[in-house]
């Protein structure tokens, strides 16, 4: 009876049970419920868990080499990486190699660099998708890599578009345009299958010595730091730390070079940068901050150079005490390119490579790039207790926070046709175009000679260096897909209406501007001789000369070797280009000067002597068409000089936001500039009138405004830039005798007025006192408006306490 009553118990239990099971199901069932998921489907792999419990759980899951391996890169272009044709650098680098693979990142991998080189769209994101396709499916745990590349003017890839140089684009003074152009860079870049960009470059231009000053957004903190927000919002949808999710048409921004970079000792590049730290916060920090703060920067890259006898990549104060604690940062730290090991063989503050990635570890470098090298070392560190585990997974926590961002874990692929169509379309190609009409300045126009009246022309001499070449500047594919050079601007522009003649004139440099190259061997006098005589007789029998001079990839660009030189000690024009000026200027035909360089130059006869002048730096892909458009007048230049032209090397540091001290003068000669920072003509005349303040007594935190009025005096339609600078009279440490706080470009038709009003805020006060302590001091400040550094309308308003 027992036994019987047990297995009614028994079958009883089984009908609830099953009843149980069923009703689960039914309830699982509906289309608005949870998908069922298998119990052993990882935590990290539900994109509907938050980033940080992902982070923890797949953290949790890592042997010490797995997490070691997402603190190192790879370059694809080396032998022993991943493809499989690697001896000829003009051909493709052929299909994925598994194989290697499995003997180059057994564990996984971190980032991969450049897969880009020598791959058409195409190539690059079918190679992007079989490298993420293996990590995926045969590594462990499947973490897909993290591809990066440059984006200093737009994808450095090849057929990628070219926009101008950054030099060049703050010239704009125009944030929108800016935006829209790393908008579209960006987009270029996902869909080859790279998601982190080695950029924007954050550096200030205090040097112009230094090669790398094209690659600045000028020398002004308060510019940089606004095209530095407007980039990284472009380039990462908006993303923050707030809202981390990056998008598949954005990337991860990295802002380099973490700090002080574009003032080194002798404008030399890597050179110690020994600032005091209240000048490195009111200057050069300035831009990172805002990129963090306002931008929502994910990556930052240390620079190479020390500070105060510490190297930046194993200087904790920087690092993690005002990166991390002070702004705010929750990204990740990338190395700049071999840097960690130059702590060992450059800097000489680490032994050997464990000593460096110890240093570099601990100071808060998470990834080594491009290649394993120190970090290599950091599993036996680990085992033998130097490094703490802890020390490690904070790093390695990070990289997968990065990878979970850009939801690689849920899509790591892109699609090959959708990366034929948008690289280098026409919509890519217009917006370069506009971004490099409206970066030409206007430095001189005597007697209206610019624009160049077509219709009174039946000659035209296109003559110089840079004439027949589109000059695109560094971190530019070797092989771009489209250029326009100044010649060809100019015939398109000009058709059979107009003959155009052209000569040389001189050489620059032998080998005619090569970024990647070694060399920058000045030509022999008897050629350049034969040359200008032959421009001569070209001007001649012309009825007018536009003259391209300048310089080139060859004369500044980044040194980032012994014998890849990139510095200069001389502003002057390289070689015999002023004697080739002059005798173009004695045939007495007008003649426009189109300057083309990386940066500012010391052009003090140009200056004097040739009638119309014109700035472009590197302009990009349509450079030579943007030219042509605003030299005969279908476009009239608004940009403004985001840096100031000395007039001379030994003038430097000649940037206008000096103490008052600075400059109290030289004998037989003047301490001005030739062009002072904010500074640019137009094909119309602008007058400022009725700048008037708001509240003339503000309290410390309090706010107010100011209003100008600009009116186009001229008989054309034109872009004016409002430049408002600010001067505390009397404060606790010395400031600047001016400083930028705030622009607007504004277009004008002929005879109208706007008025511009700008708000000033404590921010724009405030500044570091004896105690390093950020403050608006009560006093009196000067309010100046203008149309640059140097003419402007002054007014006074006053800080009082409460």
């Amino acid at each position: 009876m027992k036994k019987l009553m047990q297995g009614k118990e028994l079958k009883q239990l089984t009908i609830r049970a099953a009843a149980v099971f069923l009703l689960a199901a039914f309830l699982l069932s509906g289309v608005s419920r949870e998908p069922v998921r298998s119990q052993e489907q990882p935590l990290y792999k539900n994109p509907r868990a938050a980033i940080d419990d992902r982070v923890r759980d797949l953290l949790g899951r890592m042997t010490l080499e797995e997490k070691v391996a997402q603190l190192t890169g790879v370059w694809m272009t080396k032998p022993q990486t991943l493809a499989m044709n690697f001896a000829d650098p003009n051909r493709d680098l052929g299909d994925f190699s598994p194989e290697k693979a499995a003997k180059v990142f057994p564990n996984g991998i971190g980032q991969i660099a450049r897969q880009r080189e020598n791959k058409t769209p195409r190539g690059s994101a079918e190679f992007a998708n079989s490298v993420q396709k293996w990590l995926v499916e045969k590594t462990r745990l499947g973490i897909p890599a993290v591809f990066h590349d440059e984006i200093l003017h737009g994808n450095m890839a090849r057929g990628s578009t070219v926009f101008p140089t950054p030099l060049a684009m703050a010239a704009s003074w125009d944030t929108e345009l800016i935006g829209r152009v790393f908008t579209a860079g960006a987009l270029e870049t996902r869909v080859r299958g790279s998601q982190h960009v080695l950029g924007p470059n954050l550096d200030l231009a205090r040097d112009p010595r230094w090669g790398r000053t094209e690659e600045t957004y000028g020398e002004d903190p308060y510019l940089a730091s606004r095209f530095a927000v407007a980039v990284v919002k472009a380039l990462q949808g908006g993303a923050n730390n707030r809202n981390p999710a990056i998008d598949a048409d954005h990337v991860i921004a990295t802002g380099k070079h973490f700090v002080g970079h574009g003032q080194p000792e002798g404008g030399t590049n890597i050179a110690p940068v020994n600032l005091s730290e209240r000048l490195l916060r009111e200057t050069h920090l300035k831009t990172f901050e805002a990129a963090i703060k306002e931008g929502g920067l994910q990556s930052i890259m240390p620079a190479y150079h020390e500070i105060d006898g510490v190297p930046v990549h194993a200087n904790k104060y920087f690092l993690d005490t005002i990166l991390r604690g002070q702004f705010g940062f929750e990204g990740v730290v990338v190395s700049d390119y071999g840097a960690i090991h130059d702590l060992v063989t450059r800097h000489h503050v680490a032994v050997d490579k464990s000593d460096a990635a110890r240093q570099a570890l601990e100071a808060g470098v998470d990834i080594e790039l491009p290649d394993p090298d120190t970090y290599a070392t950091l599993v036996e560190q680990v085992k033998s207790g130097k490094i703490s585990e802890e020390t490690l997974n904070k790093a390695v926590a990070r990289v997968l926070r990065s990878k979970f961002q850009l939801g690689l874990f849920e899509n790591p692929y892109v699609d090959p046709e959708k990366a034929e169509k948008i690289v280098d379309s026409p919509a890519h190609r217009a917006l370069a175009l506009d971004a490099a009409r409206r970066s030409i300045i206007l430095l001189k126009n005597e007697k209206s000679l610019l624009p160049l009246d077509r219709a009174k022309l039946k000659s035209i001499a296109v003559i110089g260096p840079n004439a027949a070449r589109a000059h695109l500047g560094g971190y530019t594919d070797p092989q771009p897909a489209r250029s326009v050079s100044l010649l060809e601007g100019v015939k398109n522009k000009l058709g059979d209406a107009v003959k155009v003649n052209y000569a040389e004139g001189v050489k620059i440099t032998k080998e005619g501007g090569d970024w990647f190259g070694n060399k920058a061997t000045l030509n022999d006098e008897e050629s350049d001789r034969k040359l200008i005589a032959e421009a001569v007789e070209t001007a001649k029998n012309s009825d007018a000369v536009i003259l391209s001079i300048g310089g080139n990839e060859d004369t500044n660009k980044e040194a980032w070797a012994e014998n890849h030189l990139g510095d200069r000690d001389s502003l002057e024009l390289v070689g015999r280009q002023n004697e080739l000026v002059r005798a173009v200027l004695a045939t007495g035909k007008p003649t426009v000067v189109f300057l083309t360089n990386s940066g500012p130059l010391a052009i003090n006869y140009v200056a004097e002597n040739a009638p119309a002048i014109l700035e472009g730096f590197y302009l990009g892909e349509e450079g030579g068409t943007a030219a042509a458009d605003v030299i005969f007048g279908d476009y009239n230049p608004g940009g403004k000089l985001p840096v100031s032209f000395p007039r001379t090397t030994g003038q430097l540091p000649v940037y206008y936001n000096q103490k008052p001290s600075a400059k109290r003068g030289y004998l037989f000669t003047t301490t001005g500039p030739l062009f002072p920072f904010g500074y640019g003509l137009s094909y119309t005349t602008f007058k400022y009138s009725d700048l008037t303040i708001e509240k003339k007594q503000i309290a410390p935190d309090g706010e107010t405004s100011v209003s100008v009025k600009v009116t186009n005096t001229g008989a054309r339609a034109g872009d004016e830039v409002v430049q408002l600078y600010i001067r505390d009279e009397v404060s606790s440490v010395t400031r600047p005798v001016k400083e930028l706080r705030d622009f607007a470009r504004v277009a004008l038709a002929p005879g109208e007025t706007k008025s511009v009003v700008f708000k000033i805020t404590p921010e724009k006060l405030s500044f570091y006192n004896r105690e390093m302590k950020r403050t608006v001091e009560p006093g009196a400040f000067q309010v100046m408006v203008g149309g640059n550094s140097a003419d402007l309308l002054t007014e006074k308003f006053e800080v009082v306490e409460k």
